[in-house]
């Protein structure tokens, strides 16, 4: 177990013995790391596995556990916040010279895409920071709940050699302390008068279809705009270490059915974040699901994540 860790760990029994928070540096305001750890860097894992989820190989390991891969790093210049103040996030992507990257390309509209996430799963942001020429990147940001966050940045570098990259850095936001358990599994999501349902599975290791409906007020919504080149986007984040799925969205639309094709790297439960948009705002609409093992691992066949039958999407 790295340094992170022992601390985030230490945290979290201290929290449970006496239900209180501690100050982040040299602050008065308290802090509770969440209930999941964050992930570890450098290839590394939080905490306990989930149940049934298989152990990471050295040549694979999912987006966003990492800090630096490929030559390329996240440098993340402010790694704490207070909760309910509206702050900035400021950070570059620096090359295997220690430089700040300034060329990417584009993908899906955007040259980066920043997703931030409490490490328990229940606060969640698609964020769009702005470049500056130096090649540091910042957004505005205000979180409501104290607690650990991880920070993804999902880029690809204009040197085509690298690829795409998912790299992740935890964040800190001060404040008290109230533990939040997962959500339970649902095939049923309601945001803002809008009811999302999710149909279709997935099974460790292999590509699997996922296919929400929108509907509202009881009518499907066939007039979805576009949102990031598509009519959805879609992130899946897996409980425990915080993994980062790619998840590709499927030609069609404009709705009701949004369409997107993932890979879960291991069975166990993961949290879906859905954003959408209509009526010129955009809406998130978040699951939680269970991936079932592979086949070849004796999972049974037929399962779907969501707790609706299998084939549905298909």
């Amino acid at each position: 177990m790295n340094n992170a860790l022992k601390i985030t760990a230490f945290a979290a029994a201290l929290a449970a013995t006496f239900g209180t928070a501690y100050g982040v540096g040299r602050g008065v305001d308290p802090l509770v790391a969440a209930e999941g750890r964050p992930a570890a860097q450098h290839g590394g894992h939080g905490g306990d596995e989930e149940e049934g989820a298989a152990p990471q190989t050295a040549d694979h390991v999912p987006g966003g556990l990492q800090v630096s891969e490929n030559g390329y790093a996240l440098a993340l210049e402010t790694p704490t916040l207070r909760a309910g103040t509206r702050g900035e996030i400021r950070f570059a992507v620096k090359d295997d010279t220690g430089r700040k990257v300034t060329a990417y390309q584009r993908e899906h509209g955007k040259e980066l895409h920043l997703i931030l996430a409490s490490t328990d799963l229940t606060q969640y942001r698609h964020l769009h920071p702005v470049r500056a020429a130096d090649g540091t990147w910042s957004t505005p940001v205000e979180l409501p709940e104290a607690g650990g966050y991880r920070v993804f940045a999902d880029f690809t570098p204009a040197a085509k050699k690298a690829g795409n990259l998912t790299l992740g850095a935890d964040l800190a936001v001060s404040g008290a302390y109230r533990p939040a358990a997962l959500p339970a599994p649902a095939a049923v999501a309601e945001v803002d008068g809008y009811r999302v349902v999710l149909e279709g599975g997935l099974r460790a290791g292999q590509a699997g279809e996922l296919k929400p409906s929108i509907s509202r007020n009881g009518r499907p919504v066939t007039d979805l705009e576009p949102y990031l080149g598509a009519f959805g986007h879609l992130v899946a984040l897996r409980s425990g270490d915080l993994a980062y799925l790619h998840v590709h969205p499927n030609e069609g639309g404009p709705g009701p059915v949004v369409s997107f094709t993932a890979t879960a790297p291991s069975a166990g439960t993961y949290r879906l974040f859905l954003d959408f948009k209509h009526g010129g705002e955009v809406r998130t609409a978040a699951f939680t699901v269970r991936v079932a093992p592979s086949e070849r691992d004796g999972g049974e066949h037929g399962g779907n994540s969501a707790g609706t039958p299998a084939g549905h999407a298909h």
